[in-house]
């Protein structure tokens, strides 16, 4: 007997701890202006990468929805998508300078060692010149603190439309 759990016993939804933006609107502000100058001259499908790594590991269910369907919008495969969990088992998947990114992105969203290794530093540096890798640390350093505020406040996934929250 097989289980459906598509439709099947779903639990209901849970409701976030608290709408943060509406209580703290500077700081909102100043994220979404952030956000978008850190995105400058980064591609956007490597970026939607990044975003979802990062938010993988930080366990934030709200990013991870948001920036799926960001990426499958912006013509990202489901294929990658899903394998990025396990990018190590898959590299074939990605291209060397995704491989970089990917690894970048592990390195400052955890930081075990209390700092990012330079192997993985100077392998990012030897795929992206130095203002695109400039713009990159900022752009893991912002999903970051996104994914932080998600997780905190228990963000809830499941509502996000692609472009939803374009500026």
């Amino acid at each position: 007997m097989t289980t459906n759990h598509t439709h099947h016993e779903l639990n209901p939804e849970p409701a976030p701890r608290m709408e943060w933006a509406k209580h703290a609107p500077e700081v909102y502000k100043a994220m979404v202006r952030l956000d978008a100058a850190a995105r400058k001259g980064v591609d956007p499908v490597l970026l939607e990468l990044v975003k979802i790594r990062a938010s993988q590991l930080n366990h934030c269910a709200f990013c991870l929805d948001m920036h799926s369907k960001d990426a499958l919008a912006a013509g990202e495969s489901p294929e990658r998508i899903i394998q990025l969990s396990a990018w190590e088992e898959s590299q074939h998947f990605y291209s060397p300078k995704e491989i970089a990114a990917i690894e970048l992105t592990e390195a400052i969203t955890v930081l075990t060692e209390g700092f990012v290794p330079a192997e993985v530093y100077e392998k990012a540096a030897t795929h992206f010149e130095e203002a695109e890798l400039a713009q990159l640390i900022a752009a893991i350093t912002v999903i970051n603190a996104w994914n932080r505020f998600g997780v905190t406040t228990r963000a809830v996934p499941g509502h996000y439309t692609p472009g939803q929250f374009a500026h």
